[in-house]
C-alpha cells in the first residue's frame, strides 16, 4: 500500500476540505507515492516521535497536531520544528497532519470526549456553513433517471439520515451545433429542441470531483449544461464542538471530580459554580474559548475544553460553568481513535500507537 491510499482512508474519516482556513493540514513531509512499511500515530510529532518511527519501522507519521504551521524560511535546526522535519527527511518519513478536519468530523475528536462522559442525545455544537453545494444540470428526458442513479452513486442526494435526494421537473432545451460541433443529437447549424428534465442534487463539498465526474462521463451532450452553487445551509453533521446531555444528572462538583478522574488531568481550573445540578453538557477539544457564547445559547449547563484565558472565566457570567481541562487532556483519546479506524481499513502492515506522552505541561 502506499501513502495515497492511507492518506483516502483518512479523508474518509475527517475530509481535510473540512479542516479550518487558518489550519495547516494534509501530507507536510513526504511522497505519497511512498509504499508503507508501517504507521506510527501521535498526537504531536516530536523528536522523540520520529526516533520511535525509525525504531518501529514505520515510515509514516499520522499526527493530530501538524508541525509545520506557519511558514518557514530556512531548515538549520535552530528550533524543535526544523529538526523534527530534517530528521524526517533524512530518514524517508512522511508526516500527516488531520488536525480540524478531525475537530470538525462529527466522529471526531468531540465525539470521543463525549463517549468518554457518556453523553447521549449528541449534536454539533456550532455546524459548519459553506459546506454544502446543489448541482443543476438538465439531461435528455429518457436519459434523465440514469444519470441521476449515477450521481447518486458518486455521493450526491444525501441529506442528513437520507440519500438519494433529488428534485426534477421537466421542462424544454433549445440548442444549435456550430460547424465544430460534434452533437450526439440533432444536426449543425439547425435549431433542436428537446424534451429534457432539470435534475438537482445537493452535496458535500468535498464529493464534489467525483460528482463532476460522474455528470460528465455519464451524460450524452458534447457540451453538459450545469451550475454549481454554494448553500448558506448549515451542516449538522460537520462542524466544531459538540453538546449532548449525562443520563442522570449529576451535582456540580461530583461532576468535576469525575471529568478530573476520566481526562487524567492534574487540576481542573473553573468559573464559579451555580448551585445547580449538571445535565447538559457543551465540549469542544483544544482552544474552545470562541464557543463560549454558542454553548450559552446552546443552553449548557457547563462548558469543557481547553487554553482559557483569565479574562475569559468572567464571560460564563453565571450562566454556565466553564471547566478547563487541559489542551493535552482533551485530545488525548483522539490518536486512539485514529488508530482504531485505520486497524479496521487496513490489515497488512503494522499501525502503531505511539506509547509517548507529547503533553508539554506538567503539574506538580
Amino acid at each position: 500500500m502506499q501513502i495515497k491510499e492511507v492518506i483516502q482512508h483518512l479523508e474518509n474519516l475527517a475530509p481535510t476540505a473540512y479542516a479550518e482556513g487558518f489550519d495547516n493540514v494534509g501530507l507536510l513531509v513526504g511522497d505519497k507515492n511512498t509504499t508503507v512499511t508501517g504507521i506510527l500515530v501521535t498526537l504531536d510529532t516530536l523528536e522523540i516521535i520520529v526516533d520511535e518511527a525509525i525504531e518501529k519501522n514505520c515510515n509514516l507519521i499520522v499526527s493530530f497536531h501538524p508541525i509545520v504551521f506557519k511558514g518557514i524560511k530556512k531548515f538549520n535546526g535552530s528550533n524543535y520544528v526544523e529538526r523534527v522535519v530534517m530528521k524526517a527527511i533524512k530518514h524517508d518519513i512522511a508526516i500527516f497532519a488531520i488536525h480540524t478536519a478531525l475537530d470538525n468530523a462529527s466522529n471526531g475528536v468531540n465525539n470521543m470526549i463525549c463517549e468518554q462522559l457518556e453523553l447521549i442525545n449528541r449534536k454539533i455544537l456550532i455546524p459548519q456553513s459553506d459546506t454544502i453545494k446543489k448541482l443543476v444540470t438538465f439531461a435528455p428526458k429518457k436519459e434523465a433517471a440514469s444519470l441521476r442513479s449515477k450521481l447518486f452513486e458518486a455521493g450526491a442526494g444525501t441529506i442528513g439520515n437520507y440519500d438519494n435526494c433529488s428534485f426534477s421537473s421537466d421542462g424544454i432545451g433549445t440548442f444549435r451545433a456550430l460547424e465544430a460541433a460534434n452533437p450526439s443529437i440533432g444536426k449543425k447549424g439547425e435549431t433542436h429542441t428537446e424534451k429534457e428534465i432539470q435534475i438537482q442534487v445537493t452535496y458535500a463539498k468535498h464529493n464534489e470531483s467525483k460528482i463532476l465526474k460522474a455528470l460528465f462521463e455519464n451524460h450524452s451532450y458534447e457540451e453538459v449544461a450545469y451550475e454549481v452553487t454554494t448553500l448558506e445551509n448549515r451542516n449538522q453533521q460537520i462542524g466544531m464542538g459538540m453538546i449532548g446531555e449525562l443520563p442522570e444528572e449529576l451535582d456540580e462538583i461530583s461532576f468535576l471530580k469525575h471529568l478530573k478522574t476520566v481526562f487524567k488531568t492534574g487540576c481542573v481550573r473553573h468559573s464559579a459554580l451555580l448551585g445547580k445540578p449538571i445535565k447538559k453538557v457543551a465540549v469542544l477539544g483544544g482552544s474552545g474559548s470562541f464557543a463560549i457564547r454558542n454553548a450559552q445559547q446552546a443552553g449548557a449547563d457547563i462548558f469543557i475544553t481547553a487554553d482559557l484565558k483569565y479574562h475569559q472565566f468572567y464571560e460564563a457570567e453565571n450562566k454556565l460553568i466553564l471547566a478547563d481541562i487541559g489542551h493535552y487532556e482533551s485530545e488525548q483519546y483522539t490518536k486512539n481513535l485514529i488508530v482504531s479506524y485505520l486497524r479496521k481499513k487496513i490489515s497488512n502492515f503494522a499501525i502503531i500507537l505511539s506509547d509517548k506522552n507529547t503533553n508539554p505541561i506538567q503539574y506538580i
